[in-house]
């Protein structure tokens, strides 16, 4: 089946914001006095809506220290953006353009907020060749739940067959199998290849030059 859409996740696919995310995540921990986690614990909740990734990694906090979690972290990063500021991965432009170039849409589905999204696509100068971006507030139910890949489905007029959903995490692949579509994991993102292998992806990727070869 030809490939019509391929959505893209964000953070560890597209873009290297590990650091950045992880610098932010500690820093928020220092601020609050919570039990400063490593960067392995931290990197595992990337992908997941940011009160998702905290509840994970402090079970027994209650409600209102989760809400400060959620407001720190997002003063913070934008600080840290600055002096730590993500840049695409290698060949990822060049490989959005091949495949802008060939009328395949380009889409992007994320557990970042829509405007941290779009500060982002601008900035990474992503914005000619993707169109049209769907972050965590724009759905009721993130990742690893389909909605995202179906909602994007309808607004691009693109059915599930013809689409293929690429991600870093296992939660990425879940999604784009939960919503029907094919799915591709690379593994220069924020998961072991055993992690991505355990979620049954079509393909699996060390490069996202390797997509090329994939819609061919």
């Amino acid at each position: 089946m030809d490939t019509q859409l391929i959505i893209f996740d964000f953070d560890g696919t597209l873009a290297d914001t590990r650091a950045t995310i992880i610098q932010t995540m500690q820093t928020m921990m220092e601020q609050l006095h919570l039990e400063v986690k490593d960067e392995s614990a931290c990197a595992a909740t990337i992908g997941l809506p940011l009160r998702t990734g905290f509840e994970k990694l402090y079970p027994a906090l209650p409600t209102e220290t989760l809400d400060r979690c959620v407001e720190s972290y997002r003063k913070i990063f934008n600080q840290t953006k600055e002096a730590l500021s993500p840049q695409p991965f290698p060949r990822a432009i060049e490989t959005l353009d091949s495949l802008h170039r060939q009328g395949i849409a380009l889409t992007i589905a994320s557990s970042r907020s829509n405007a941290s999204l779009q500060d982002f696509v601008n900035q990474l100068n992503l914005s000619e060749y993707i169109s049209f971006v769907l972050g965590v507030e724009d759905v009721t139910h993130a990742k690893p739940d389909p909605e995202p890949v179906l909602k994007t489905l309808k607004h691009m007029g693109i059915t599930a067959a013809h689409t293929l959903v690429v991600g870093d995490m296992p939660v990425d692949i879940h999604m784009g199998a939960g919503a029907g579509a094919r799915t591709c994991a690379v593994t220069y993102g924020n998961a072991t290849r055993a992690q991505l292998k355990e979620a049954h992806p079509n393909f699996i990727i060390d490069d996202l030059s390797e997509l090329l070869q994939i819609i061919r």
